[in-house]
């Protein structure tokens, strides 16, 4: 059986159980969103630094207007008006991806106690072989 923290509390329903695996299903694949914006943000970080190089390499290469276009209209510029990467992830984190995290918390308080992945932990049950190596309860 599952530890007491995965267990549906007494008169909870299948779907307020199933609207809340959907809910931690969302927020979850907001979390992998959070990890792409902090990817386009280093790798965005990484290749304006890698212009410098770019820029070096050119004017040794005797092509001295391409690399000072690059520089003064490329390196350093804004993503989006007015807005570096840092500056989208900290509008990101502070604005919707906080407020994804209050309201799914609040949820699973209001109807559950608090409990996480309680529809995972039924469909383990389910789907578990009792008996069977592998399939324990517990590690």
């Amino acid at each position: 059986m599952p530890d007491p923290e995965h267990r549906r509390p007494d008169g909870v329903d299948d779907g307020t159980v199933t609207a809340l695996g959907k809910l931690s299903e969302a927020l979850e694949t907001t979390e992998r969103a959070r990890g792409h914006l902090y990817a386009m943000h280093q790798l965005t970080g990484s290749a304006d630094l890698m212009l410098d190089d770019a820029v070096r390499l050119f004017r040794e290469a005797g092509h001295d207007d391409l690399a000072e276009r690059i520089e003064r209209e490329l390196i350093g510029r804004n993503v989006i008006t007015g807005r570096w990467t840092f500056q989208l992830v900290e509008d990101y984190d502070d604005g919707y991806y906080t407020l994804f995290k209050e309201l799914e918390r609040a949820a699973r308080e209001a109807l559950v106690g608090g409990r996480r992945h309680l529809y995972e932990a039924e469909m383990r049950q389910r789907r578990r072989t009792a008996g069977q190596p592998g399939h324990e309860w517990e590690p």
